[in-house]
């Protein structure tokens, strides 16, 4: 065994005996160099193991830490396995909440979309210049459903890299991942229908269920492992449930992310009933390490799994190009396209074509998973030492979102609008729910670095979440 190595196996000895624990910061290269007679490379071979392995993370400019306990967060009280809705009525409360989160001034903790300073705007700038001087005269016609030939074959080799074989005619360009969610949802839907969603859910899909007039279903999802298959399972043996719309990677708002195994039962299962999936993986490129792992959509034999996603969230967000890998659907959601939205801005496919096949994109993924790695373990880190033992928070490798839970006493909708007119921004539990069962639970946004701002907006929530829990 390497001498790495068998620091490495020291020093998570050391952990697994609680000399460390999770969010401990772990002494310095040059100290453990000094303190182990080694070199200062063994050192860092060792660190860079730990962290590969999930034991330890690092944080720039502060050094490495022990990785955050998994703290056991609870379901609300009387929440069942499953929860049926047949009114979603959620729109004018996420309008709202969404309106706040605009504005300059504010803290953006209730923002869905990462810090804009971690995208390659010039970068993806100069890819528009470009692709605007080679626009032939039929570049309309050319860029129609199903899309720009050259960004659906990227998108193609892209799927290739996980394992997955997707034709470029499986593919169709949308205006961003909620176009091609909603036109799979319309597709494989009509009034009345089932619908299985998660609980809590992407808002989104209370949205588009609202707007559709389904009845939704929504299924116990655990802030760590995912959707509970076995309450899935009995929902379909007894509903006739038409879609799924879910998310298995770095869920919104929880974080979590379902296992191989796990993602192949669930394909299983929607076969074995003959349901369609409507696979939600906008954060399929935010991944930690050096594996994201591969969506359902990787196990689907018969083409069923609609895999829906976009750039917004891993390259920009106002070009809004995202796609789905329709299978079997392929043909008839482009019709439905060209009679709804016609086409994608063509300029912009484009654009996102053109950058996305260089070097430069590996590589601001690479800078991106980094620095957002980074930033949620320091925003959680920060979290701990400031909020009070109260308050649970929900770490999960990948993605950029955070996942609180309040004292039951402190009612999360009253404390988004306090601290809306303290100048912060928070995405309340109820946001994610019909059936307002997230009352004491918050998302927070951890992709922005913690600045001094950001430390006095966490001071502020936890004046307030003391004050409203001493009120009740």
């Amino acid at each position: 065994m390497a001498k790495y190595e068998q620091l490495a196996n020291d020093l998570k000895t050391r952990i697994d005996q609680g000399v460390w624990q999770g969010g401990d910061k772990l002494p310095s290269l040059r100290q453990t160099a000094s303190n182990y007679g080694l070199s200062l490379m063994t050192v860092m071979n060792a660190y860079q193991l730990l962290e590969s392995q999930g034991a330890i993370t690092a944080v720039e400019k502060s050094g490495y830490f022990v990785a955050p306990d998994r703290e056991t967060l609870s379901y609300p009280q009387h929440h069942d396995k499953m929860y049926l809705s047949d009114n979603t009525d959620i729109n004018d409360f996420v309008f709202s909440v969404l309106q706040s989160s605009k504005q300059p001034s504010i803290i953006p903790f209730g923002s869905g979309f990462p810090d804009p300073t971690l995208f390659p705007q010039q970068a993806i700038s100069r890819s528009l210049a470009k692709a605007a001087q080679k626009l032939s005269p039929t570049f309309a016609a050319d860029n129609l459903p199903p899309g720009n030939l050259g960004l659906r074959k990227a998108i193609s080799q892209r799927y290739a890299k996980v394992g997955l074989s997707v034709s470029p005619d499986e593919i169709l360009i949308t205006s961003g991942a909620m176009e091609s969610l909603n036109l799979s949802l319309e597709l494989l839907t009509k009034e009345g229908d089932y619908v299985v969603i998660e609980s809590p859910a992407f808002y989104g899909a209370l949205q588009a269920i609202e707007r559709l007039k389904l009845k939704a279903i929504a299924i116990a999802t655990d802030p760590q492992t995912g959707m509970d298959l076995d309450a899935l399972e009995e929902v379909l043996a007894n509903y006739p449930v038409k879609a799924c719309w879910l998310m298995t990677r770095y869920q919104n708002p929880l974080g979590c992310s379902m296992s191989r195994e796990g993602q192949e039962r669930l394909y299983q299962l929607v076969k074995s009933y003959n349901v369609s999936l409507i696979e939600d993986d906008v954060y399929q490129e935010l991944y930690e390490r050096d594996k994201g792992g591969v969506p359902v959509k990787y196990f689907d034999e018969d083409g069923r799994v609609l895999h829906c996603s976009s750039f917004s969230k891993s390259l920009i967000a106002g070009y809004r190009v995202g796609w789905v890998a329709a299978g079997k659907y392929a043909v008839e959601l482009q019709k439905l396209q060209l009679m709804s939205t016609l086409s994608t801005s063509a300029p912009m496919q484009l654009a996102i074509a053109d950058f996305i096949q260089s070097v430069k994109y590996e590589r601001h993924l690479k800078n991106l998973r980094k620095q957002l790695s980074e930033r949620k373990e320091a925003m959680y880190q920060l979290l701990r030492s400031k909020l009070p033992g109260t308050v649970k928070v929900n770490y999960t490798t990948g993605g950029y979102f955070l996942w609180l839970e309040l004292p039951v006493e402190v009612d999360a909708t009253k404390l988004y609008f306090q601290a809306i007119e303290k100048g912060v921004s928070l995405a309340p539990g109820n946001l994610f729910s019909a059936e307002q069962q997230y009352n004491h639970y918050i998302r927070l946004n951890a992709s922005y670095p913690c600045t001094k701002e950001i430390e006095v907006a966490i001071d502020t929530l936890r004046h307030l979440i003391l004050t409203n829990a001493e009120k009740r």
